[in-house]
């Protein structure tokens, strides 16, 4: 028997599909599908009857990865980029908020200030450093690359999924770069949390067998534009793009996987909680070699 064969069309057994109808998450052919705002549904969900295998919870409309569709299905995007404004005003209005708020493994104020860092307690830094920006140009294209992004994988993931998403990448970022940099390096910005929307997006595409060229370009553009050495005062942080890259990867495998009953919400957030303990995992060998 052939455990690696694809399921049947509902309506069609003997036609063999990858795609699954948005909200009964039953198998579709590509006669059966019809396109929905998110995915494809099969004919009885568009109806709205309650054909055999139908459940009743499948009548509310739900995103591929399986959360609720909003009637503004990019709600989350914008308020993201609104924080990160918001943030960076307030960098540029409150002298010495960057220092309090930057990703620093332990640093020493040489004028008579106190030892500071995440590694003597201010794990804040971790996530605040993923919202700070002191240059325009480089929050511009933060938000510009947040906007692209965030849109079609907030709509794909719904608003939960995606935040834990966008602040996992982040963190992720944060702890390779905690553990990989010298601890007096101030390192700021929400590359790492883009690049983990990124990571998503090539899982998104690649499952619902688009096009997978133009985010192979972008990826190899970004990557290029991280380790390729250039003149002026831009320092990129590797650390934070791979550390972002690969978590976005591993939760968008767990998000956007083909549905298999009712053990997909505990496969999503399982991996949320097992990235999250990774992390804090990662900061306490850091913090452990400092002190």
């Amino acid at each position: 028997m052939d455990t690696d064969r694809l399921p049947g069309c509902y309506r069609h057994p003997d036609r063999d599909t990858a795609i699954r109808c948005t909200r009964c998450e039953r198998p579709i052919c590509p006669d059966c599908m019809i396109s929905a705002a998110v995915g494809f549904q099969c004919p009885d969900c568009v109806r709205g009857g309650s054909g055999t295998g139908h459940r009743p919870e499948a009548d509310a409309p739900r995103t591929l990865a399986g959360g609720r569709v909003e009637s503004d299905p990019h709600l989350v995007t914008k308020v993201l980029i609104g924080v990160n404004a918001a943030v960076f005003l307030a960098a540029l209005a409150v002298p010495g908020l960057a220092v309090q708020l930057e990703l620093l493994g332990l640093y020493v104020q040489f004028w008579g200030g106190p030892v500071q860092g995440v590694a003597t307690g201010e794990y804040h830094r971790l996530l605040t450093s993923v919202f700070l920006h002191v240059e325009w140009w480089h929050i511009a294209g933060n938000m510009l690359a947040l906007w692209f992004l965030g849109g079609p994988l907030e709509a794909a993931l719904g608003r939960a999924r995606f935040l834990a998403l966008y602040v996992l990448s982040g963190l992720g970022g944060s702890a390779v770069v905690y553990l990989l940099t010298p601890p007096n390096a101030p390192t700021l910005g929400a590359s790492g949390a883009v690049f983990g929307l990124l990571g998503a997006t090539v899982v998104l595409v690649r499952r619902t067998r688009q096009d997978m060229r133009p985010v192979v370009v972008m990826l190899v553009l970004m990557l290029v534009l991280t380790f390729v050495p250039y003149g002026g005062r831009l320092e990129v942080s590797w650390q934070a793009h791979v550390g972002g890259l690969v978590t976005g990867l591993l939760l968008g495998a767990a998000m956007i996987r083909p549905a298999r009953g009712g053990k997909r919400p505990l496969i999503q957030w399982g991996a949320c909680a097992a990235v999250f303990l990774l992390v804090g995992a990662l900061v306490l060998v850091r913090t452990a070699a400092l002190t």
